[in-house]
């Protein structure tokens, strides 16, 4: 497995999405924070912009749903163009059935955990997703501080996937920045969302660049990217 950098598109300029798309090219994945204002206390886009940016960039999306009901909406965001979508474990109601709908669509399945909530309930699902996502701040809002007591989290979710010699991908969202990768990729983590440490730089392409080659350096579990 290889590391991957995701900017996140919360920190770009929503004037501009596809310049902003276009100024990270050279990114793994778009990540694209859709909030509901129910599930987190804040509300961004829906379905319609996502179906915009998948035309705008080659890119590929990469959804994270802070939303009540995604059994009901997470289907239209595949049908929208994203490539991987994420639920979280929190609101959905019948995960299993939901990560096999994702996949079936055609799509990467993904699930997410708060971070007061526990991987290891989770273990037995583990083999039906394609991505697990610890979020090292609390949903809601972009350029929160990095908890770093999600650590352990993110080594114990590592030793899971290891346990079952699965080829599940384990991303970190919130506070990622190059002060703080390392740690995320020394603990387990292969992929990475980062909003202001790439839409805040000077050159957000080099920002990818620079945070890959963090994570790839501090990782004695990955190959190469």
């Amino acid at each position: 497995m290889a590391v991957q950098i995701n900017p996140s598109i919360l920190s770009a300029d929503f004037a501009h999405l596809a310049d902003e798309a276009r100024a990270v090219a050279g990114a793994d994945w778009l990540h694209v924070d859709v909030m509901d204002n129910h599930f987190v206390p804040n509300l961004t886009l829906g379905v319609p912009v996502v179906e915009s940016l998948a035309r705008a960039t080659d890119t590929p999306l990469d959804c994270h749903l802070m939303i009540e009901n995604p059994d009901r909406w997470a289907p239209q965001y595949v049908e929208a163009g994203a490539g991987s979508v994420t639920f979280h474990a929190e609101a959905a109601h019948a995960p299993v059935r939901l990560a096999r709908e994702i996949r079936a669509k055609g799509a990467r399945a993904s699930m997410a955990l708060k971070p007061a909530t526990p991987i290891e309930p989770y273990e037995d699902l583990l083999g039906e997703l394609d991505m697990l996502l610890i979020m090292t701040v609390e949903p809601g809002f972009g350029g929160q501080a990095f908890l770093d007591i999600m650590l352990p989290k993110i080594r114990r979710t590592r030793e899971l996937i290891s346990k079952h010699g699965l080829e599940l991908w384990l991303q970190v969202d919130g506070g990622v920045s190059a002060s703080t990768i390392e740690r995320c990729a020394e603990a387990g983590a292969d992929v990475f969302v980062a909003g202001s440490a790439v839409y805040g730089a000077s050159d957000p392409a080099e920002a990818v660049r620079g945070l890959r080659e963090q994570a790839a350096a501090s990782s004695t579990w990955a190959c190469g990217h």
